[in-house]
């Protein structure tokens, strides 16, 4: 059984105030989930602290925590494989700028190339997680990008899959990835490294969609 945790940094907003970047992450692994004891008992040393916190956030958790938290992660990133797909958003086709949903389904179909290189025959069950998304149309637009993307590989190998919507407070691997895909995030939207360089040993791919050249993302 391969368990697949999916997270995304920036935003769909294309003006000159949205992000420079978009980057859509993939966390692969299979039970038992090595970091799971180790965060929540981290969240109870923080509370013994006088920290208050309900779960783990890259962006808003204090310097103090992420360090932490990185620390739990470093121990385990041979268990871990994590792929990414960035998409420098200004590059990207008036089309898919206008369609968030078929942006989306494109970015994924390239990501799930990355995630089941290598691995097609290693399992016949895949569990894709997503964090809930409030937005209802943006949710089925996202789900059916997976499923399309799914169905044809499913078929073709034998395999079978299901998508999961919960919230990241409540499942800590969405955490991990969360955290995961930050360190990434920061690199190419700040230029800032330092988390990335932590836990870089997990990234089985990063792939910038332009980096041949090309003008659109379609």
């Amino acid at each position: 059984m391969l368990y697949i945790f999916l997270d995304e940094s920036g935003n769909l907003d294309f003006s000159t105030g949205g992000s420079l970047y978009f980057v859509l992450s993939a966390l692969s692994l299979i039970r038992p989930f090595p970091s799971t004891v180790p965060l929540m008992e981290l969240k109870h040393d923080l509370w013994e602290r006088g920290v208050e916190i309900e779960y783990f956030h890259a962006s808003e958790d204090k310097q103090d925590t992420r360090n932490s938290v990185f620390s739990i992660l470093t121990n385990d990133l041979t268990s871990f494989r994590l792929d990414s797909v960035i998409v420098e958003k200004r590059k990207t086709h008036p089309v898919l700028q206008r369609d968030p949903g078929r942006f989306y389904t494109n970015a994924f179909k390239i990501l799930l190339k990355y995630v089941l290189s290598g691995q097609r025959d290693t399992f016949n069950q895949m569990i894709i997680v997503c964090d809930t998304i409030p937005v209802k149309n943006r949710r089925r637009a996202i789900e059916k990008g997976i499923k399309k993307n799914l169905a044809a590989w499913a078929a073709q190998h034998g395999n079978k899959y299901s998508i999961l919507f919960c919230a990241s407070k409540s499942e800590h691997n969405l955490q991990v990835v969360d955290y995961l895909n930050w360190a990434i995030y920061r690199k190419w939207e700040r230029s800032d490294r330092r988390s990335y360089q932590l836990i870089q040993s997990c990234i089985q791919s990063e792939f910038d969609v332009f980096q041949t050249g090309t003008t659109y993302f379609y």
